[in-house]
């Protein structure tokens, strides 16, 4: 029964007793009673300060005694806190009707209901079943839900296990609850009711239900049996065809494959680079081939006969595959010399009574040919010629690329002179130049007046071979042939070495090791040091790239 509270103001002098407490955030607080006009329902005027006073202070006492210590402060902890991440969670269903099908007249959907604690909202899901072909998930999203139609809401309180509850439109009935759910509900003094189970589906029963099934009867010969038992393997064998009796024929080596799932048959040829000869892909496709073909179809020529399975009495089985024997196939002989280990444990395992003699034979393979180089034509460089020997498009010979930056700019200058017995080449004075990059030289004649002879590039880089080497294999000039007083012949000319620039004693003394003793000799001698650590620190850092003092 509900209590209908009267607001009307007492009549007469009728005292009403003054309220001084009241409630703020889930707290009682006590307040002091407003002084009320002749209209305050409380009359609280008849209260004196020292009563009112009296009424905050006043703590009630124990019926055995009186306690006299203090109840602790308690920290105000907001619901967003204090619920936070904690959720009930309820299972039930709803019942759908199904209109128009033969099939099934309704459907039981189940769904789980979540209440949120720290706002009061809930959400209504259904968990997905594979090939309902229903759309599933959320059902209603989270939000705060009524309860009737003057707009109360939903709270924890109102939920309990076994009841309905209308959502939308649909009815949803709570069965059970989780273990949380269970131990929330009770330790705030709801019972809960009996768990109930979710009726089962009638369609959903229906197709679960064993299909009916035609059970195949166990064959050995079956084509689905023996491609699950015997697909993927295969037995090779290493044949030689002999084709020797055909004009311009020989034994040409080949590959037998035996597909065990269907009993066909697949040769492959052997194809050798610049034999001269079609690169076909097979040389009989993978088939069922005829071992015994009825009489009636022996007049027939082979080329035109189409061999029907009617006309076949047997097809080539593995026991017509024996290693060390012949076999004809289509009319062309076959010598079966080797075989896998694949095929070899196979035969052991299923025929043991058939023996495999694999034995060595001559496959005629063409044996690799050296390749010899011809001798340089002269042509251009050894290097580019060689480039037409290597490909048949030829490319630009490779250079040493970390040679190249090491030594870029690095220029070893020498004084030569001309040797000749010519009178008129006495006075003439040359600046050979050897470049670390690329060990070529260059050399320069310095101009002299009134000599007649035009100074200039006497020789343009190029790489000098020394004399006596081969021209297939020449042997060039490098920085440890370059001796003070040593005779360098460029392309029939004979260069006599008088000078060199002081960076050239400075380069060859870092490389002492790789350098003969009479070359870095003839260098000290020429610039007057003793020793090769006088010279370092007399000339640290110095790289003179000035020109030459031609003497004469």
């Amino acid at each position: 029964m509900e209590t209908v509270i009267d607001n009307k103001p007492p009549q007469g002098n009728t005292a009403v007793p003054a309220q001084t407490l009241d409630f703020k955030n889930g707290y009682a607080l006590p307040r002091r009673p407003t002084v009320g006009t002749g209209q305050d329902p409380l009359l609280s005027v008849n209260l004196s300060h020292s009563e009112r006073n009296q009424l905050i202070r006043d703590i009630p006492s124990l019926t055995y005694g009186t306690d006299t210590r203090r109840p602790p402060q308690l920290d105000f902890i907001p619901a967003h806190a204090a619920y936070d991440k904690k959720v009930l969670r309820f299972y039930g269903y709803f019942r759908q009707e199904v209109l128009h099908s033969p099939d099934e007249h309704f459907r039981i959907r189940p769904v789980v209901i979540y209440y949120h604690l720290e706002d009061d909202s809930m959400c209504v899901t259904e968990p997905p079943v594979e090939n309902s072909g229903i759309p599933q998930g959320k059902l209603i999203k989270r939000q705060r839900l009524t309860k009737n139609l003057q707009g109360d809401l939903y709270h924890w309180k109102d939920l309990n296990v076994g009841m309905d509850m209308s959502l939308f439109g649909t009815v949803y009935r709570i069965t059970h609850c989780d273990t949380f759910t269970q131990d929330f509900m009770e330790s705030q003094g709801i019972v809960l009711n009996e768990s109930e189970s979710i009726p089962s589906d009638p369609y959903t029963m229906r197709r679960a239900q064993a299909q009916q099934t035609h059970i195949i009867p166990y064959d050995h010969n079956h084509q689905l049996e023996r491609f699950l038992a015997l697909d993927r393997q295969v037995l090779r064998f290493y044949a030689l065809w002999d084709d020797s009796d055909s004009l311009y024929g020989e034994k040409r080596p080949v590959t037998l494959y035996y597909y065990l799932v269907d009993d066909s048959v697949e040769i492959c040829e052997h194809h050798e680079a610049n034999s001269g000869r079609d690169p076909f892909p097979v040389l009989l496709r993978r088939q069922k081939v005829p071992k015994n073909i009825k009489s009636t179809c022996e007049p027939f020529p082979r080329c035109v006969l189409e061999v029907s399975p009617q006309d076949v009495k047997e097809y080539y089985s593995p026991q017509d595959f024996r290693v060390g024997e012949e076999v004809t196939l289509m009319g062309r002989r076959f010598l079966l010399y080797d075989c896998d280990d694949f095929t070899q444990k196979y035969y052991e395992q299923n025929h043991p009574n058939i023996m495999l003699k694999p034995f060595t034979v001559d496959t005629g393979a063409q044996q690799d040919i050296k390749r010899a180089i011809p001798p340089f034509n002269g042509f251009g460089s050894l290097e580019d010629s060689l480039q037409n020997c290597l490909s048949l498009i030829p490319e630009p010979p490779k250079k040493d690329v970390i040679k190249l930056l090491e030594n870029d700019n690095k220029v070893l200058r020498y004084v030569a002179r001309l040797d000749s017995q010519n009178p008129l080449d006495e006075g003439r004075r040359f600046i050979l130049s050897y470049y670390l990059s690329d060990d070529m030289i260059s050399v320069f004649e310095r101009s002299t007046r009134n000599s007649g002879i035009i100074g200039g590039k006497f020789l343009e880089k190029t790489r000098v071979p020394k004399p006596g080497s081969s021209v297939e294999n020449p042997e060039y000039y490098g920085p440890a042939d370059f001796s003070i007083g040593a005779t360098v012949e460029v392309f029939g000319h004979r260069f006599v070495l008088m000078d060199a620039d002081r960076y050239v004693l400075s380069y060859l003394e870092s490389l002492s090791h790789h350098i003969p003793e009479h070359t870095l000799s003839s260098l000290r001698q020429t610039f007057g040091v003793s020793q090769s650590s006088d010279w370092k620190e007399q000339h640290e850092g110095e790289t003179d790239g000035a020109a030459l003092v031609l003497q004469n």
